[in-house]
């Protein structure tokens, strides 16, 4: 292979390293991508970054080399897409043409991990592909504060609900939260990756300052009033769970300076949540919390959930759905459709979603095509916990910390709400998986790609 051939490779890598970090920041700005010209231009970014980065392959002669545990995840999530394929074409589907798209993303969010994989499996790339979630992250934060506190107009479209709660570019605030869920918690393991070995003094506390970490300190606080403002309540819930979780395992696993990280990490909920938050709407959110309503009630024999707003009877009328086809689904995509007609006209309004994503894809895709979904997540999980508890590198083990609490935050959070069904959210979901296991197998600067 002569050196124009490396040059003229080398260019479209980048390139197409650059593609996927500009939709990463693309994705949430129209409305979360939840639309269907938005879908579309997602699904089109994707396939052009998958054709250029296929032709380059075949012009250079160059096979696919993943790793044993890339390959095995990419086999699950290519098992799902091959299920709601088959749920399309036999006819297993409330909505085929709602179907039909979902199918698209699926595909799309698949070869979107894939790519991840290929691009950014250099320890370099992999924090470059982190900062620009962060950055995104940072952004959404700041745009949503903004506008709640009356310094800048919508960007994006006139926002006409949940005035008073930051929702950045997103319609609900809720899927704001979960997107600052998953941001805040890779900058929160960027920041852990850059610790160093060092004793502290004041020399080297004058360099912490102008250090990048005192930046990625910064973004964290402005992120973390984004997601106070945006008021969610199992959006905080989740990143305070999370945080706890994911803080103790990492302070117990690594015994090597205990103290300081542990002090690190109580500084993230006794500055950022108690202190700062404490102006930017805490009072509110903890109302919020406190006006919450949970009992049990007896019907027919069953002891039901209720909860003072919409979520509790669709989760019982979701319940009912789910028992009507609980191993094959009723097809991806097709919850609004097959919905509708048993919540009645006067249920309360459109129900496109079961507020609960878990519930929303064991009704759509069944047991048989959740399974493997589930799989993935989970192992996606643990590449992270056990890049986490790596003792002979700081770096291995904060984006191990940092992946491993934006998938447990997601995974909390999805108990309430439909981020995984939000274009945007689940794109960034697939990017914080591919993190998670590239944190466990990217290439050091010291090793040379086989």
């Amino acid at each position: 292979m002569n050196s124009d051939v490396l040059q003229n490779e080398s260019r479209l890598f980048r390139l197409n390293q650059w593609l996927l970090l500009g939709l990463l920041l693309w994705a949430p700005l129209p409305q979360g991508s939840n639309s269907g010209w938005a879908a579309a231009f997602l699904i089109f970014w994707v396939c052009g970054v998958a054709l250029i980065w296929s032709l380059d392959r075949l012009r250079t002669s160059s096979p696919l080399s993943l790793r044993s545990p890339a390959k095995v995840l990419g086999t699950l999530l290519a098992l799902t897409q091959l299920w709601v394929a088959l749920q399309w074409a036999l006819g297993w589907s409330y909505d085929p043409a709602q179907h039909f798209e979902y199918l698209l993303l699926g595909i799309s969010y698949s070869l979107f991990f894939i790519l991840l994989l290929a691009h950014f499996y250099q320890r370099n790339a992999l924090t470059k592909l982190i900062a620009v979630i962060v950055i995104s992250g940072v952004f959404q934060a700041f745009y949503g504060t903004s506008m709640v506190l009356g310094a800048m107009d919508s960007l994006f479209y006139s926002k006409a609900y949940y005035l008073h709660d930051a929702s950045g570019s997103f319609v609900n605030r809720n899927h704001l939260a979960g997107y600052l869920v998953m941001t805040i918690s890779l900058g929160i393991g960027l920041m852990l990756a850059f610790r160093d070995g060092r004793a502290w003094n004041w020399r080297n506390f004058m360099a912490l300052l102008v250090s990048s970490k005192m930046k990625i300190r910064l973004a964290l606080v402005i992120m973390v009033i984004g997601l106070v403002m945006s008021h969610s309540r199992m959006g905080n819930t989740a990143f305070f769970v999370g945080l706890v979780i994911i803080g103790s395992l990492f302070i117990f696993t690594l015994r090597e300076h205990r103290l300081r990280n542990s002090l690190l990490l109580i500084s993230f909920v006794v500055i950022d949540l108690i202190i700062i938050s404490q102006y930017f709407g805490l009072e509110r959110l903890k109302e919020r919390l406190l006006h919450t309503e949970i009992s049990l009630t007896e019907q027919e024999g069953k002891m039901l959930v209720d909860i003072n707003d919409l979520r509790s009877p669709i989760f019982q009328k979701s319940v009912a759905l789910l028992k009507e086809s609980p191993l094959v689904g009723i097809g991806a995509g097709s919850y609004e459709t097959a919905f509708t007609p048993l919540a009645g006209p006067n249920f309360g309004g459109r129900v496109d979603h079961a507020h609960n994503d878990y519930l929303e894809f064991l009704i759509e895709y069944g047991l048989f095509g959740a399974l493997p979904l589930m799989t993935f997540v989970l192992l996606s999980f643990w590449y992270g916990i056990k890049s986490l508890r790596n003792r002979r590198s700081y770096y291995r083990s904060g984006i191990g910390f940092g992946s491993s609490m934006a998938i447990l935050g997601i995974l909390i959070h999805s108990l309430t709400d439909f981020n995984l069904h939000i274009p945007a959210n689940a794109l960034t979901f697939m990017a914080v998986c591919a993190i998670s296991l590239l944190s466990y197998t990217h290439l050091s600067p010291r090793r040379r790609r086989s």
